[in-house]
């Protein structure tokens, strides 16, 4: 493997020379506007995690960029991505696949009820009228006989079953789950890297060619995650940026710029541009240095609060000069999410 620090990496050897076309929309088509600092040593967590084949775990608190990292590798590396968010009731199967034998049942009775239909009564010449069910789907054509018409793949199971190329797979805040969770996933995460499907029949297994890049986030809700489970992974804890907010506001603006360029909207920043992301950038700091805040408003928050100090209220024709102790904070809504922290009287000194 190549020593590369400054991108993430795979061996070409994995890489897709042509795209199919039935996964290109699997593909992120826009770049992610996704900063990662070369010194912090998340481009090297991540190339471990491609290099060893074992699941990268992000934390860090809400909003510190753990959910886009995983589009933003998939993007520069050309694979597909496949996302699943994980719920209170989640269970591992369902990044596998889903098996809806309700709907198989239903389309048995409207197949016999279908047949039923289509006989004429004994001695009857009538011809009878288009079958209504038939007619009311004509472009469904699920087969009652055929079980994998009724089972559905889920992130996990999609990147298994594509083996061209590896895929890249959110498993976004697993924390949320049951604690068995994660062990669950410990048995088709590791070797033999595949699973069966018993409704169909089928076994769906992973190759050392296309064995999927796993990325997962947790927010640690419910405490740590099991010990076998955190031994699996290759582990990175990201941290706010505090001094790297300024560059992150740069890769956002240049995504957009080209994006405005695209669509032929591209418009000048004013001159104050450069005053408004220094102020902002001072003053959301300094509300981050309190101690008594229940919540601190982290990367995401600060990066929707400067596009409403810059875009939202024409009103304020110089942003930057809001941001003192004379004036109410603006748009304190985009930074608090705590009632005790909402009600404070803000302004900043």
């Amino acid at each position: 493997m190549s020593r590369v620090t400054e991108r993430f990496y795979i061996d070409p050897k994995y890489q897709l020379e042509t795209i199919a076309k039935e996964i290109q929309n699997d593909i992120p088509q826009e770049p992610e506007p996704y900063y990662c600092d070369p010194q912090s040593g998340l481009i090297k967590a991540v190339n471990l995690a491609i290099y060893l084949r074992r699941p990268l775990l992000l934390e860090g608190e809400a909003g510190c960029g753990k959910t886009r990292l995983a589009r933003a590798v998939a993007h520069q590396l050309r694979l597909p991505y496949y996302r699943w968010d994980v719920r209170s009731n989640s269970k591992a199967q369902d990044g596998l696949y889903t098996y809806d034998a309700i709907l198989r049942l239903h389309d048995v009775q409207i197949q016999q009820f279908t047949w039923q239909y289509s006989q004429p009564p004994a001695g009857s010449t009538d011809k009878l009228p288009a079958n209504p069910i038939e007619d009311e789907q004509p472009t469904q054509r699920r087969n009652p006989s055929n079980p994998q018409d009724y089972r559905t793949l889920g992130a996990l199971g999609k990147a298994f079953d594509f083996k061209s190329c590896p895929s890249v797979v959110l498993i976004d805040e697993i924390d949320k789950a049951s604690i068995d969770f994660p062990n669950d996933l410990l048995t088709v995460l590791d070797e033999p890297w595949k699973f069966e499907i018993p409704e169909t029949g089928e076994v769906i297994e992973a190759t050392e060619h296309n064995r999927p890049i796993v990325i997962i986030t947790s927010n640690r809700e419910k405490g740590n995650l099991p010990a076998p489970f955190l031994r699996r992974c290759i582990y990175f804890y990201i941290e706010f940026p505090k001094d790297r907010l300024k560059e992150i506001v740069r890769t956002h603006d240049e995504q957009g710029n080209q994006q405005k360029q695209l669509e032929g909207t591209t418009t000048p920043h004013p001159s104050e541009e450069g005053e408004i992301i220094d102020r902002s950038i001072e003053c959301f700091l300094k509300i981050r240095e309190d101690e008594s805040l229940v919540k601190k408003p982290g990367t995401s928050e600060f990066l929707d609060w400067l596009e409403a100090l810059r875009n939202f209220d024409n009103e304020l024709v110089n942003p930057a000069k809001q941001l003192t102790k004379y004036y109410p904070l603006p748009h304190r809504e985009l930074l608090f999410k705590h009632s005790e922290d909402w009600l404070k009287d803000w302004k900043v000194s």
